[in-house]
């Protein structure tokens, strides 16, 4: 059975093919198959917005006779001094690539101490066989938004997200200690005894 991940986020085709390989199957991504799905993320939740695109990749894939297990995040950092945000919206927190996302986190914050700086990484995983039965998997990784990015790994906004217990932000992170402890990391751990069976099934 094969595994179709419903992304075209290049670090996130890049974890999730360290992730799921302990499987052992295919693992297919929207680029494989020249598959370009528009989905609106209309949810109010990650939940939500992850069985919207989970389901609509089902769909298209079911178009194209391709029989195969779906997996559609959606994720978002929680910054406890923004009261929660930038949330459900932080790939969309204001226009432009992940560093001017980073500048206005920071802006945001600025003067906020240390001590107030805490926030969270939430991936809600969606799974969906081919028989549409969904189930949702979450993730966390609490940490502090840095006073200013550091590191080159990772994406988003892992330059500025501080990792006590590491010492370090997620972006000085090698990938495969970020992948023991990332948020997706710990959405895909919670899912796999499902996958596992899921994969195994014809």
């Amino acid at each position: 059975m094969n595994l179709f991940v419903a992304t075209h986020n290049a670090g996130k085709m890049r974890e999730y093919r360290d992730l799921l390989a302990p499987l052992g199957v295919p693992v297919l991504f929207p680029p494989d198959l020249g598959l370009q799905v528009e989905v609106v993320e209309s949810g109010a939740t990650y939940a939500e917005n992850a069985r919207l695109k989970a389901l609509a990749h089902l769909h298209a894939l079911r178009e194209r006779g391709v029989e195969a297990v779906v997996l559609a995040d959606d994720s978002g950092l929680e910054v406890d001094a923004l009261d929660g945000a930038p949330g459900i919206r932080s790939a969309r927190y204001t226009p432009g690539s992940d560093e001017d996302r980073i500048a206005a986190l920071l802006r945001h914050l600025e003067g906020v101490p240390w001590e107030r700086r805490t926030a969270r990484f939430r991936c809600v995983l969606a799974v969906v066989p081919p028989d549409g039965a969904l189930r949702f998997f979450e993730g966390i990784c609490e940490g502090i938004i840095a006073t200013e990015p550091a590191g080159e790994g990772g994406f988003g906004y892992d330059p500025v997200f501080y990792l006590p217990e590491q010492g370090c932000t997620m972006a000085q992170l090698p990938p495969g200690a970020k992948n023991r402890i990332s948020h997706r990391a710990r959405a895909v751990q919670a899912a796999m005894p499902v996958l596992r069976r899921l994969s195994l099934t014809r």
